[in-house]
């Protein structure tokens, strides 16, 4: 019998649990924290997975996703861009999405373990993961863990040691805002996003330069000092009913280009690679990497890829086919905004050229999978 071990379990790490544990697979979960809990995320996902996630087994229309489909970008002077999302996509917590996958993933007798993991390695013919004093043996190993960890410098993973200048921050609000729109904001060093998720709430989440923060002495006063300086920011905080008195906080976010394979060890999700919150479709390729990923070990369990080589070497090119244009135009749209000057003339040049506006939205999506 396969046995898989998947280190992580977020979106990527559960989509893989449920699609290989389907399959016949014995797969073991590892995660620090028990569900359901809260992540730094958008909690935006695009239309192209939504077929897929009900595949998976979550209804989205009986738990309360939202629907999407107008943006809205604005200047930190106030400049103001809207248009319409041709795709759409829905809005939904990772408190809930995550435990409804982590539900799931149960019922179909995915095994999990919800301790740290200290150590993995590859004796050259399986794997061996160390936690609370026992190791664990498996013959594919998935890194599923984010967007950094520890585990990352113990496989000296290049990304690990340039620094990063980003910081992640999320509250849940109740505010007065369009069910539809997902609204992006922008703010020297960094930029905050808005949408409706289930239920009366909406997620605020924003990414910052970690400068900011140095020159005031926590969070709020330098929301006060940087963030307000936005008009539509400055009334969304003022007006908005804060259900979580203290945000959810990450560090050192990197976008920087990652390796999918180190020593046999498969990555995927946010550990394979990251678009830019900017573009808001972080979710939606996780999940489309996740059933890369499965279907490739689907097929080299059933001797389909002949050897383990074969299915690095084919993952590989099915994950940089599908995400590596995304990611490199997410960076470029990156560097329009985030800054007062050019994300002001930027918003000017796209509200002049629709036919612009909609090629960099289409260049962010994939297509349904």
């Amino acid at each position: 019998m396969n046995t898989v071990i998947i280190i992580g379990g977020g979106l990527a790490g559960l989509t893989c649990a449920i699609l290989l544990q389907r399959k016949g697979f014995l797969v073991t979960v590892f995660e620090k924290k028990k569900y359901p809990f809260h992540r730094v995320c958008g909690e935006y996902i695009s239309n192209e997975a939504r077929p897929f996630l009900e595949s998976l087994g979550v209804s989205l229309s009986k738990e309360g996703a939202s629907k999407i489909n107008c943006l809205s970008v604005t200047s930190e002077s106030g400049k103001k861009l809207l248009t319409d999302l041709p795709m759409g996509g829905f809005g939904l917590s990772r408190y809930k999405l995550d435990d409804l996958l982590f539900q799931q993933a149960e019922r179909l007798g995915v095994e999990f373990v919800f301790e740290k993991v200290a150590g993995l390695k590859f004796n050259g013919e399986y794997f061996e993961i160390s936690a609370s004093n026992k190791v664990h043996e498996s013959s594919i190993g998935i890194a599923a863990f984010g967007k950094r960890s520890n585990l990352d410098q113990k496989l000296k993973r290049d990304f690990f040691y340039k620094r990063s200048p980003y910081l992640g921050v999320k509250y849940h609000i109740k505010t007065d805002l369009p069910d539809n729109l997902i609204r992006l904001d922008n703010f020297q060093g960094g930029y905050s996003g808005v949408c409706k998720i289930e239920g009366d709430k909406f997620n605020l989440c924003y990414l910052s330069e970690t400068a900011n923060l140095k020159k005031y002495k926590d969070i709020p006063e330098m929301e006060e000092n940087v963030l307000y300086k936005n008009p539509s920011l400055k009334h969304l905080f003022k007006n908005s009913e804060f259900i979580s008195k203290n945000p959810e906080v990450i560090n050192e976010i990197s976008f920087e280009r990652k390796t999918l394979v180190e020593d046999h060890l498969l990555f995927c999700g946010d550990s394979a690679g990251m678009i830019t919150p900017l573009c808001g479709n972080g979710m939606a390729i996780a999940f489309h990497s996740a059933k890369i990923l499965a279907e490739n070990i689907i097929a080299f369990g059933s001797n389909k890829i002949i050897d383990r080589a074969g299915l690095e070497q084919n993952y590989k090119y099915e994950w940089t086919r599908h995400f590596a244009l995304r990611l490199k135009t997410g960076r470029m749209i990156q560097r329009l905004f985030g800054n007062s000057l050019i994300s002001g003339l930027s918003i000017q040049t796209l509200n002049r050229s629709s036919s612009l506006t909609k090629f960099m939205v289409e260049r962010t999506h994939g297509k349904v999978f």
